[in-house]
């Protein structure tokens, strides 16, 4: 006769019992399941939702399944219609460790107790789930993107992304998707010069009384023009100073 342990089922053989099986019964009860709940891999395709299920050796079989919950992997492959949802054991005292890996393509998957909303994984996406005595919950997860993308929080996900890198020298940002860079509390914009100690910057003025948005000009002029502005922040380029009609107007006036 043999009991079993509370969290992983494996067998507990009780001293005097088990006769001519116990060897078998230690294999398929124990050592076969400790070695799937160390390193094991258990591989779910496609759409449907899945339970799992602890699952108990004996002398004649390990009874080791396609829904046996003490896999220390969970691996979902193929093509999701539909998010896959995964139930997996709870209780008040079970605890529980999953590394999840969506490997499927079009769709999430979900691991969770019954009767909660548990951890949803992304399509390419990988996580350390845990149950917490309710639900599972992530606990960890790999970071996205390449070795040079700088890392960004993504729905509780580390992602990546290649529009903005960084190679430990320069930073470089395709494109500021936001609209707009608040520089605050009068800060400035520097432009260093080739030693990386001298800069030109530009700043607000202590005090603002009206936002005001110059549009800089989409054309270079030509030499000696100024840039101007046409009253509502257009800037372009013309003639530096006062123009000669403007003088000349100016003379017939005041009959110089």
């Amino acid at each position: 006769m043999a009991a079993e342990t509370s969290n992983l089922s494996l067998v507990t053989p009780t001293q005097g019992t088990l006769s001519g099986t116990w060897g078998n019964t230690v294999n398929n009860g124990i050592t076969e399941y400790t070695d799937i709940a160390i390193a094991g891999t258990l591989t779910l395709n496609g759409d449907g939702a899945v339970n799992l299920v602890n699952t108990i050796g004996s002398a004649s079989a390990t009874n080791i399944g396609s829904t046996t919950a003490q896999y220390a992997i969970l691996k979902v492959t193929g093509t999701l219609t539909t998010t896959k949802v995964i139930t997996a054991p709870s209780g008040a005292s079970y605890s529980k460790t999953y590394v999840v890996l969506n490997n499927a393509t079009g769709g999430s998957v979900t691991i969770k107790a019954s009767g909660q909303t548990g951890v949803t994984i992304a399509v390419g996406d990988k996580a350390l789930v845990a149950f917490n005595g309710t639900d599972y919950v992530r606990v960890g997860a790999s970071a996205g993107g390449s070795d040079t993308q700088v890392q960004f929080n993504s729905s509780g996900n580390l992602a990546g992304s290649a529009n903005l890198t960084f190679n430990g020298t320069t930073l470089t940002a395709a494109q500021l998707s936001s609209g707009q860079v608040n520089v605050t509390a009068q800060g400035d914009v520097r432009f260093e010069d080739t030693t990386g100690g001298q800069y030109v910057a530009l700043q607000a003025p202590s005090t603002v009384a009206t936002n005001v948005t110059f549009t800089l000009p989409g054309v270079d002029g030509a030499a000696g023009q100024a840039i101007v502005t046409d009253g509502t922040g257009n800037l372009s380029f013309a003639a530096a100073g006062v123009s000669q009609a403007k003088v000349t107007a100016i003379a017939m006036v005041f009959g110089f």
